[in-house]
């Protein structure tokens, strides 16, 4: 600052921050981790609207004294051992690297990518503090779901706001909008579909598109994610060239005893080998953009189990995008868009 007093607070040089932001992951797959964590996620009200009255205690004597141990042991056989984290957390860092990087060549120091989580670590607030300590006169916020719900993309920005109420001078804040009908979205995800049946003996009989579910009334109350998973499917169908007997929705991970957005995937599948005779099918979970405890254990170990004790015999699961070059060249091409008139 060329023109400040001498007794001035010293400023780094002003540029724009990135910040991908996903669901989160525990600590560690201990009772504790797990406690805490589930209970940040569970005492969300973005996630579970039941009144806190109605809902603490139930959560807090109940569900965090046994699901702790069961959601650990989950964790534990999908745990990088490795890194000695969850895969969602080793393939976000991935993703946010390939990124950072394509989007250094273009603008050099002027930006700066990130990742926070919703849950647990590292948090949206201590990203927002490092940024702005960087230097960060604008962020652009990017809730990694493909499809808006107030479960997932609400409930992300709910905490950027949040974090950007402790700032004394507050960075210009814009948000990524959902990009389920991205054309380069879709083109990645077609891309998947056609490099995952290329490596198959067989033709699957149909593939299964699994979104994650949430309770019917959400739909009902206006939550537009029923209707951009369906449209989602629809775009991908198209690319690919295929007929409705090739594809199909459910969704997946009902939690509670409301009725959620039907039909189930654990069902469908069973309902698909028995009624229909698909003994050979393929999954795909679009609403998810890295791998993580509802892809590697659900689909690929319950989902699986479903399907094969009702007679299916051949079950692929089809890897969510991760840190693909077409899914990075996706990511890349939304947030160009969104830094419009910044950069």
């Amino acid at each position: 600052m060329p023109h400040a007093p001498a007794d001035h607070p010293s400023l780094p040089a002003a540029k724009t921050g990135i910040l991908l932001a996903n669901l989160g992951t525990p600590d560690g797959t201990d009772y504790w981790s797990m406690r805490r964590y589930l209970n940040e996620f569970l005492s969300d009200q973005r996630v579970i609207d039941y009144p806190r009255w109605k809902w603490q205690p139930l959560l807090q004597l109940i569900i965090l004294s046994k699901r702790p141990f069961s959601s650990g042991a989950a964790y534990r056989s999908i745990w990088n051992t490795e890194r000695d984290e969850s895969p969602l957390m080793t393939i976000t860092r991935d993703q946010t690297e390939k990124l950072a990087a394509a989007l250094h060549d273009e603008y050099g120091d002027q930006v700066m990518v990130d990742f926070c989580m919703r849950y647990g670590n590292p948090s949206t607030k201590s990203k927002i503090r490092e940024m702005v300590d960087a230097g960060c006169r604008r962020i652009l916020f990017f809730p990694l779901y493909p499809h808006y719900a107030g479960a997932t993309s609400a409930t992300a920005n709910d905490q950027f706001f949040r974090a950007l109420m402790n700032e004394t001078w507050q960075p210009t804040a814009r948000v990524v909008e959902p990009y389920f009908e991205h054309p380069r979205y879709i083109e990645a995800l077609a891309q998947s579909v056609e490099a995952a049946y290329a490596k198959l003996d067989k033709k699957p009989d149909i593939l299964v598109v699994s979104y994650h579910g949430m309770p019917k009334r959400y739909l009902m109350q206006g939550d537009p994610y029923h209707c951009q998973c369906q449209k989602n499917t629809r775009l991908l169908k198209e690319r690919l060239g295929w007929d409705d007997t090739q594809i199909t929705t459910t969704f997946q991970s009902v939690f509670g005893p409301e009725e959620w957005l039907k039909p189930y995937t654990v069902e469908e599948v069973a309902r698909l080998t028995k009624e229909d005779g698909k003994k050979n099918i393929a999954v795909i979970a679009p609403a998810f953009s890295a791998d993580c405890i509802e892809t590697l254990e659900e689909i690929n170990e319950e989902i699986r189990e479903s399907f094969e004790e009702a007679g299916g015999e051949d079950f692929t699961y089809i890897p969510c995008l991760n840190d693909n070059d077409a899914h990075i060249d996706a990511l890349k091409s939304i947030v160009q868009s969104n830094l419009a008139g910044w950069l």
